[in-house]
């Protein structure tokens, strides 16, 4: 038996880059008795220091059991944590506990996760670039900064034109937001895919408007047009608008996911590995939506452990449709972290095919780059901006 002795919880961090978020990250790393060592990452910005004392509490119920029992493992957490099933910060800590529990299950056997869980369906990950467009304010400064992407090789990209609006929408905001989605669609061409981020912020209103005017730009999809809280909102929207829609990276389990499902609101799921239940939980999400002809688009913009995790799902699951990926993005030091294990080339991420989730990581590092204190906080733009573009 592969026994858990211990499970640490790092808070990293270093320069504020593309966003506030992607400056920190937290590692969960679990150690079995044997001296086996497994890795997750999971949710930083603003709730780090929480997500950190979770993984504490986990640690206290999971040691001295075994690493390879992770339905059973799961169970005996929901067990003692009255509130898994609602809390974000719970289900998070859990989460990069089950990434680091399959990273061990894989070292053990030999093998990357997706031979664990299905085989190849594809040999490179199809993705689109996120945290390109730091400090774009002007439709020039997009259209300058998506020039680039696609001379990288991306055939798609994903962007939030919307600036400082949040709830409703102006006049002047809609012709500004379209400027700048006409700009980036006339310099990067037609085939090219673009994609549309609303960070669930607006009303239903405003967001039916916004369809409206940016339709004609043909992006791939709209993603999060209403708060995620509105379901009457979203069932307006669909019922109004005939893009396609992406959700799904607050969803914290597979009850929620199969609720969008079922009731039609979601063409494209973005489940995210670190705040869905982690591998246990997602390969169950991945059956559920392929019956109901979703395509998987996970979320994926934290750091680079839980990007390779991501990316052994992609390997596998035959309802893939693209990868979110901020890896050309990355501080420098999040790609040291994983000897820059991950690359992108001309807009494919190649599967890692090391044993587990497919990377090492550099532990001199970790002393280096631990936070102390209180992490970095901005009042003058969200955490959740990529950085100047809060703007108009």
């Amino acid at each position: 038996m592969t026994k858990i002795s211990e499970i640490d919880a790092y808070l990293l961090g270093k320069e504020v880059t593309s966003a506030q978020w992607a400056s920190l990250m937290v590692l969960v790393k679990v150690t079995t008795t044997d001296g086996k060592v497994g890795w997750g990452e999971t949710v930083s910005a603003l709730r780090a220091e929480a997500v950190v004392n979770f993984v504490k509490k986990i640690n206290k119920v999971l040691k001295g059991s075994d690493v390879f029992n992770v339905e059973k493992n799961r169970l005996e957490w929901y067990k003692h944590d009255f509130n898994l099933s609602i809390s974000l910060e719970s289900t998070t800590a859990y989460s990069a506990v089950d990434i680091a529990s399959w990273d061990i299950i894989g070292k053990e056997l030999g093998a990357p996760i997706y031979k664990l869980l299905g085989g190849k369906t594809r040999d490179k990950i199809l993705v689109y670039a996120n945290g390109w467009y730091q400090n774009c304010v002007t439709p020039e400064d997009f259209a300058e900064k998506a020039k680039e992407v696609v001379k990288k090789g991306y055939r798609a990209l994903k962007f939030d034109p919307f600036g400082p609006h949040f709830n409703d929408i102006s006049k002047k905001g809609l012709d500004i937001a379209e400027e700048r989605v006409k700009a980036v669609r006339e310099a990067v061409g037609d085939n090219v895919d673009i994609l549309i981020e609303h960070h669930g912020r607006f009303n239903a209103n405003s967001a039916i408007m916004i369809a409206k005017r940016l339709e004609k730009y043909h992006p791939l999809f709209m993603e999060e047009p209403v708060h995620p809280e509105d379901i009457e909102g979203l069932k307006k929207y669909r019922s109004s608008v005939n893009l396609k829609v992406a959700l799904g990276e607050r969803i914290i389990n597979k009850n929620q996911a199969l609720y969008f499902m079922k009731e039609g609101l979601v063409d494209y799921l973005q489940a995210d590995l670190y705040r869905i239940g982690g591998v246990t939980e997602t390969k169950k999400v991945v059956g559920i939506a392929e019956a109901f002809d979703v395509l998987m688009a996970f979320h994926n913009a934290q750091g680079p452990v839980l990007n390779a995790v991501t990316l052994q799902f992609d390997a596998f699951i035959p309802n893939f449709l693209i990868q979110e990926s901020f890896y050309d993005w990355f501080p420098q030091w999040k790609k040291d972290l994983i000897y820059n294990g991950t690359p992108v080339d001309n807009g494919y991420a190649i599967i890692p095919e090391r044993p587990g989730i497919g990377i090492d990581v550099n532990e001199k590092m970790l002393d280096e780059l631990k936070v102390k204190g209180e992490e970095y906080f901005n009042p003058e733009e969200p955490v959740w901006v990529v950085k100047g573009t809060w703007k108009e």
